[in-house]
């Protein structure tokens, strides 16, 4: 889901709770914050030697011992709005980050609404090799191009070799 779906959903579902539910099921405890809006910019380059970019709109949540606290949609909304100029575009995709003992970040992937409470639903992110045709193929082998340069994945990089 990205910033402008997630931020249409908060707006046709006002003054209503916040559930968010984590991949295993589990809910976020109801009375969490959301202390960071963030635009979060990964520039990379993976194992096939191709430069790679990638963004996203980061919603930190921290749960505090003040159980009374509830943040309902349309304050996220506005939340939203305020940090709009930290956010470059719209078709952003929205994670929740959240810890659990460790640090993660999961996508919300959708939001429902019984008419009372906003359930968002996040899924799993997965590592992945980007150059499975250079780094894990049995036969691979690398050219340099003058717009992508690479490395000769197949000379010492081959799919049993945990290269990738």
């Amino acid at each position: 889901m990205n910033v402008e779906q997630f931020l249409s959903l908060l707006e046709a579902n006002p003054d209503q709770s916040l559930r968010i539910v984590l991949p295993d099921g589990e809910a976020v405890a109801p009375h969490f914050h959301i202390t960071e809006v963030g635009h979060v910019v990964k520039s990379f380059m993976d194992c096939g030697g191709t430069r790679r970019k990638t963004e996203s709109c980061l919603l930190q949540t921290w749960v505090y011992s003040d159980v009374e606290h509830r943040l309902e949609t349309s304050k996220l909304a506005n939340i939203l709005r305020i940090a709009g100029d930290v956010l470059p575009a719209l078709d952003l995709p929205v994670e929740i980050e959240h810890e659990v003992s460790v640090v993660s970040q999961y996508p919300v992937v959708s939001g429902s609404s019984d008419g009372q409470t906003l359930t968002l639903t996040t899924g799993l992110k997965h590592t992945a090799c980007l150059a499975m045709e250079l780094c894990c193929a049995p036969t691979a082998t690398a050219t340099a191009t003058a717009d992508k340069p690479r490395i000769n994945a197949g000379a010492g990089c081959s799919p049993a070799s945990g290269c990738c």
